[in-house]
């Protein structure tokens, strides 16, 4: 399949965004459907390749990528709108040379205030998120400049899609723009599509970052165009300190070129250069060879998002981290050491030969040669693609490489519908807790859903809610973790159905996670249950929610209840009790009237939330069953504020007595 390049703009582009899955097709959701028992028929990356190189995406972006580095006095960005598209380029020129350390790491938890990677929880042992700490901090140099300009153009609402893009170091800074950018979109729950472009950009953080990013499905966010030969991209692939010299000679010699009209002389030798190259070409192999047995040199930085591979022959894209670093070293090793540095001055000449017209002509001087598989010729107009065909132990292992990728199992629209039959499985769990709530909320002790299962016993009811409440857990647990494998398709946490039904089951059964763990005194050990407790899988489900329900609604407040809800509203809802009441028993004995002043302020405002919630009846009755704990805490309540009360009328009385 072939694509005529053409000039699109206004409607037609955004056309072209809404209908791509993640505004470009890089994801095994674009690959076709096919049995649960076969793997995917077609080698899809020379052909994702060659529909993007005939949209305007790429040349639209350098073309603003090269106004952005040679504007004067280090401007931060600069933008354009075409039609319902503002493209947003970062200038690959920033003053200063490199950073001693040149690949140390630094923690990434939040940009201007937004929260990254909200569903990931570190595990205990696994590697933070960190990105390159030099990297970051020119970015939060800069942050200030444009923060506010971003936010105007992605509030605009004539902005239907932001592309963000830059060369080099810029690369770098528009990768961190978009992070910031996708956080603050998902937080408002904007339809704003959004997409980095980068060209030559270095590599940016550890491999939980890259893994963080997958998991959040924005992989498809970030597209980084890479030629076969540039040095920059796998720079940070070698511990290259005891040539910093060398790199701030080669820093400043690109800083220049793309400032000045004039061609330029890299003041290093033949042996510098050499040294150079050498020192990254050694450890990209070692990187390249690993096969996931233990690094005999530690690699820091691994790549995230989709690599669009560029040469003089054509283009493939990969999406596979190990692919990714394997196709690197195959066509770095084809370079020399002058043109590893010239090439990253050359994404001008790639983006305007990369039209369908050469590709298609490639292809016809080699139909008496293509194979009868669809696969196997997918494969080989890739190796064209890359450069390296007339390479045959590269070629060999490029294939290799590409295979790997190849999608295995069933398609996602597969996974989705097959998961459809495992849930009906797990209704009738689901219905028995219904059952068991409406049996506790009408028994003589008036203790409530919440209550008499904290209070539970070793009955076989009792029991058998438990196994089924860890049944429940087990099934979703799985379900997000095909999500983030990206088993599903993209659109999965906005289907009305997977949505309404892990919202039930949230309000349905954390109330029974968090009777569990106060009657094992968890709270004791590790802190209460909001902040050291809750499962990840919640978090994630009230996100799915929040978006959809803002979606749904279009931000509007619903409609007022006529009666109490069927479930309390905030599946947190006895958590928070469980605070209240412990915050209860630090007034009966704190004596600091700073601390005290602090716990009656927590304690006001979580009875007005909680009247709140009680009169939008957003409660089930058992909140309001006579011996609940919300109840025993209201009685508590109103006997200790009559004994503040008094107290502060005579206090001369109450000496001994502080609440």
């Amino acid at each position: 399949m072939f694509f005529t390049r053409t000039k699109v703009k206004g409607s037609k582009l955004k056309e072209l965004f809404i209908q791509s899955s993640d505004i470009l097709p890089f994801s095994v959701t674009t690959r076709p459907t096919m049995a649960s028992n076969e793997t995917s028929p077609f080698e899809s990356s020379e052909m994702l390749a060659t529909f993007l190189s005939s949209t305007p995406l790429l040349s639209e972006s350098w073309s603003l990528c090269r106004q952005a580095s040679a504007a004067p006095f280090f401007r931060t960005f600069v933008a354009e709108r075409v039609g319902g598209v503002v493209y947003v380029a970062f200038s690959g020129v920033q003053p200063g040379g490199s950073d001693p350390d040149w690949r140390s790491l630094v923690p990434l938890a939040s940009i201007g205030g937004e929260p990254l990677f909200s569903s990931r929880r570190s595990k205990e042992g696994e590697e933070p998120v960190m990105v390159h700490a030099g990297m970051l901090n020119l970015f939060f140099s800069l942050f200030n400049s444009f923060q506010k300009q971003m936010l105007e153009i992605v509030g605009n609402p004539d902005s239907k899609s932001v592309v963000i893009t830059g060369h080099s170091i810029g690369g770098a800074t528009a990768s961190l723009c978009t992070l910031w950018l996708l956080s603050y979109l998902r937080s408002i729950c904007s339809s704003v599509s959004l997409l980095c472009i980068t060209f030559g950009a270095p590599l940016l953080g550890n491999q939980s970052f890259s893994e963080a990013i997958s998991k959040e499905r924005w992989g498809g966010k970030f597209c980084h165009v890479a030629s076969n030969h540039d040095i920059m991209p796998r720079l940070l692939f070698a511990p290259i300190t005891p040539l910093t010299t060398q790199l701030n000679f080669l820093l400043q010699f690109w800083h220049f070129s793309m400032t000045s009209q004039e061609k330029l002389s890299l003041q290093l030798s033949e042996k510098e250069k050499a040294e150079l190259f050498t020192a990254v070409l050694d450890y990209l192999e070692a990187a390249a060879t690993q096969d996931g047995e233990a690094a005999s040199v530690p690699i820091l930085f691994h790549p995230f998002g989709n690599y669009l591979f560029v040469s003089e022959e054509g283009a493939v894209c990969v999406d596979s981290p190990t692919a990714i670093v394997k196709m690197m070293h195959l066509m770095f090793a084809s370079a020399s050491p002058s043109s590893s540095i010239e090439d990253h001055l050359k994404y001008g000449d790639y983006v305007n030969n990369m039209s369908s017209q050469i590709l298609k002509r490639k292809c016809c001087s080699m139909q008496s040669n293509i194979p009868d598989s669809s696969y196997e010729a997918g494969l080989e107009l890739a190796i064209q693609s890359s450069g390296i065909a007339n390479q045959e132990s590269a070629m060999i292992s490029a294939k290799e490489c590409l295979k790997t990728t190849r999608r295995m199992g069933p398609s996602p629209t597969l996974n989705a519908a097959s998961l459809a039959v495992s849930f009906s499985k797990i209704v009738p769990f689901r219905a028995q807790i219904e059952w068991y709530k409406s049996w506790c909320d009408k028994q003589d002790d008036q203790m409530g859903y919440y209550d008499s299962f904290k209070s539970r016993g070793s009955s076989k009811r009792d029991m058998k809610v438990n196994i089924n409440r860890y049944k429940l857990a087990r099934f979703w647990d799985s379900v997000i973790d095909m999500m983030e494998k990206n088993e599903l398709p993209r659109d999965f946490d906005k289907r009305a159905k997977w949505v309404n039904a892990s919202q039930f089951y949230k309000l349905l059964v954390e109330p029974l996670d968090i009777a569990e763990y106060y009657k094992k005194g968890l709270h004791i050990k590790n802190g209460h249950y909001l902040q050291h407790g809750r499962e990840r899988r919640y978090d994630i489900f009230d996100r799915w929610w929040k978006d959809n329900r803002t979606r749904a609604t279009n931000g509007q407040v619903n409609e007022e209840r006529s009666k109490y809800a069927s479930l309390t509203q905030d599946s947190c809802f006895w958590a928070r009790v469980e605070e209240a009441r412990d915050w209860l028993n630090c007034v009966r004995s704190e004596r600091d009237t700073n601390k005290l002043a602090l716990l009656w302020d927590k304690i006001e405002n979580f009875e007005k939330y909680a009247m709140q919630l009680i009169e939008n009846k957003e409660v089930s009755y058992d909140v309001l069953a006579k011996n609940s704990s919300y109840s025993t805490w209201v009685e508590d309540l109103r006997e200790l504020k009559q004994l503040k009360t008094k107290v502060e009328r005579f206090p001369h009385q109450f000496k001994e007595v502080v609440p």
